[in-house]
């Protein structure tokens, strides 16, 4: 298992942007494909998106394609939901998530990732 911490959540309105960070400890970050997971009241939890150690595979949700991009810096540790043109509807936790090898073109659930971080609130106002 690796930790991970969130930050960067907040109050934003609609149409605005906010970067969410995860910073990873305890583990070879590198070998970790990462994602990123959401999860509004009342609702699953739901996958956003994802990226490979290598930065070869990323993938993304449907609902924030085009406007979410994630990222990651292995020298640093960290991983990174930049999110754009921001919806009411994407307000929700956001959770950082690591799990062993790589990902493909595809949502993943999140019973697929095994280290979990504890999650930052996201709420963009109309």
């Amino acid at each position: 298992q690796v930790l991970l911490v969130e930050s960067g959540g907040g109050l934003v309105q609609a149409g605005g942007s906010l970067r969410l960070s995860c910073a990873a400890s305890g583990g070879t970050f590198s070998s970790y494909a990462m994602g990123w997971f959401r999860q509004a009241p009342g609702k699953e939890r739901e996958f956003v998106a994802a990226i490979s150690w290598s930065i070869a595979r990323i993938n993304y949700a449907d609902s924030v394609k085009g406007r979410f991009t994630i990222s990651r810096d292995n020298a640093k540790n960290m991983v990174y939901l930049q999110m754009n043109s921001l919806k009411p509807e994407d307000t929700a936790v956001y959770y950082c998530a690591a799990r062993r090898g790589t990902v493909s073109n595809r949502i993943y659930y999140p019973s697929e990732f095994g280290s979990w971080g504890q999650g930052t609130q996201v709420t963009v106002s109309s």
